[in-house]
């Protein structure tokens, strides 16, 4: 009997297990497969994607696409268009169509497929167990066609709802602004560009479902372009979309020419909802990647430490030159930094306090060595001159200002924005926080600063400082004082593109300076003086893309 209840145990826990085995997608042997249209790669843990190999005559779908991406069995690329660099790998030079793809094992443990377009070079590999695809990006040129390097998945947005509300356009009504920026139909708007952040910010980006998480984690984006603060879409969420964006550079508000001839990577990582791991990359020296450079082919920088710096501010050290960029930030105790993994060459190292450029100087990167900075002292920091007034602080950003926590994830327009235009400014009454943080000629243009000055100050000349972060379509503040008025100044160097109004105020950071003769104020200590700030241009655009700018700061000196 107990021989019998043991065969009946053991035959239940038999079926339990085979049960248990059957009722969830078996996982195949790590492998690559060929046929006419596709390689298609099992990565042994989940994952198995498909890469097209022919041009099918779909202006969506090009050679080199992820053209499937399944999870579990369960498809998640969306299939009448593909996930792609731009909008095909067909479509990046003018006169390059023909597209390359091939495929190899490699040691076993680890599969590249290549894809060649003209002057572009783009990988995409697995390492076998892991549930990831391991891209990477090279060109020796710019391309033509749009003019930056972007990778853009198109998952399906019914299994990837969950992205960042911002960029969700699902449910708008209306355009507001040059088909890319929408409205809800309660006023709130939308917009792929509101889901960026400030790329020092961000490791990772993308979605989740019911049970998965998709996510685009970075390099050290050593090959991008503007900088530790530099902002660009990321997300977008459509009605049966959900797009992730990875961007190697980007046409909008560019401070700095494009870098070529990087190996860029960044790696599709697929979790059970929670957050991705920065995914291991050291065996990429065994993949034949064009631009790859070890680790003994780079060397770092060390800063013992920054002095006289302002204790309220994040320090950000910045290394940039023509072939690469990198940052790091420094210890708020110290001032401390360090930044590894550099391409040997001579770079220029900018010390931010926060986004403001404080200290300019030079550094050289050698092959597998460090570099040690002795400590130095900040020297142009802006904040530092007496002054005998201030609006805002010299810092960069106009985060301070009214509306400033809102000005990236929301277009001017929207109705969670205060009034544009509020009251007159008095000096040493009203707060910061209802200075505007964007001035346009066409919506809150004139705004007054009232302002009184002792006897000892009436008899002197003063000079005005005017700090911008950004400006649009040639804008660029004057000043009347009184019934005295300042020359016109020339228009700041700018990106074209816009910008106040796509989530990004960050542009050439500019200060314009007054001097104002001691006969333009007020002859008694108590009257008060009238400064007022106009935005001028000679382009005659309206609305929210008028001529305008960004406030850093505003002071009157000592």
């Amino acid at each position: 009997m107990k021989n019998k209840h043991l065969t009946k145990q053991l035959n239940r826990l038999l079926l339990i297990l085979a049960c248990s085995i059957f009722s969830k997608p078996s996982i195949a042997a790590f492998s690559l497969s060929t046929s006419t249209d596709f390689y298609t790669v099992d990565t042994n843990a989940g994952l198995t994607f498909s890469i097209r190999r022919t041009d099918n005559g779909s202006s969506t779908q090009s050679p080199g696409d992820i053209a499937s991406l399944k999870i579990n069995g369960v498809e998640y690329q969306n299939q009448s268009r593909g996930s792609q660099i731009n909008s095909g790998f067909d479509w990046l030079y003018s006169n390059t169509s023909s597209v390359s793809v091939s495929a190899q094992v490699i040691n076993t443990n680890y599969i590249k497929v290549t894809v060649q377009a003209g002057d572009l070079t783009h990988y995409y590999m697995a390492r076998n167990g892991y549930p990831h695809i391991y891209m990477a990006t090279h060109f020796t040129t710019e391309p033509s066609v749009h003019g930056h390097v972007r990778y853009i998945l198109r998952m399906s947005r019914s299994l990837l709802p969950y992205g960042p509300e911002p960029s969700d356009i699902s449910q708008t009504v209306s355009t507001v602004e040059a088909g890319d920026i929408f409205a809800l139909s309660n006023g709130e708007t939308r917009s792929k560009h509101y889901s960026n952040m400030r790329i020092k910010d961000w490791q990772f980006i993308g979605a989740t479902g019911s049970g998965v998480g998709m996510w685009l984690v970075r390099d050290n984006y050593e090959g991008g372009s503007g900088g530790p603060f530099y902002r660009s879409l990321l997300n977008q969420g459509s009605a049966t979309d959900q797009e992730i964006t990875y961007i190697v550079n980007y046409a909008q508000a560019q401070t700095e020419a494009y870098r070529t001839g990087i190996l860029n990577h960044y790696t599709l990582v697929v979790t059970s909802g929670e957050d991705p791991t920065t995914p291991d990359t050291s065996w990429f020296s065994s993949m034949g990647l064009t631009g790859y450079v070890a680790d003994s082919g780079r060397g770092r920088v060390a800063g013992v430490g920054i002095s006289g710096r302002d204790t309220n501010f994040d320090y950000t050290v910045g290394f940039a030159n023509t072939t690469a960029q990198y940052w790091a930030d420094a210890n708020p105790s110290s001032g401390y930094f360090s930044s590894d993994d550099m391409l040997p060459g001579t770079y220029t190292m900018t010390t931010y306090k926060n986004e403001l450029a404080v200290d300019t100087r030079s550094v050289a990167v050698q092959a597998d060595q460090v570099t040690i900075l002795n400590s130095f002292s900040i020297n142009n920091d802006p904040q530092n001159t007496s002054s005998i007034w201030r609006i805002g602080n010299w810092d960069g950003t106009p985060n301070e200002f009214l509306n400033g926590d809102k000005l990236t994830t929301m277009h001017p327009s929207d109705v969670r924005m205060s009034n544009w235009d509020p009251a007159n400014f008095i000096v040493g009454t009203t707060n910061t926080a209802t200075f505007p943080a964007y001035m346009w000629k066409d919506i809150n243009n004139d705004h007054i600063i009232y302002f009184k000055l002792s006897s000892s100050q009436l008899a002197q000349a003063h000079q005005l400082r005017i700090g911008i972060t950004c400006a649009f379509a040639g804008g660029r503040p004057t000043i009347t004082v009184n019934n005295w008025s300042s020359a016109f100044p020339s228009p700041s160097s700018q990106p074209s593109t816009r910008n106040l109004t796509t989530g990004s105020y960050r542009c050439n950071n500019t200060t314009f300076t007054y001097d104002i003769p001691a006969s333009a104020w007020q002859s008694s200590a108590n009257d008060w003086n009238i400064l007022t700030v106009s935005v001028i241009s000679g382009t005659s655009t309206k609305g929210y893309l008028s001529p305008s700018i960004s406030i850093d700061a505003i002071d009157l000196l000592d």
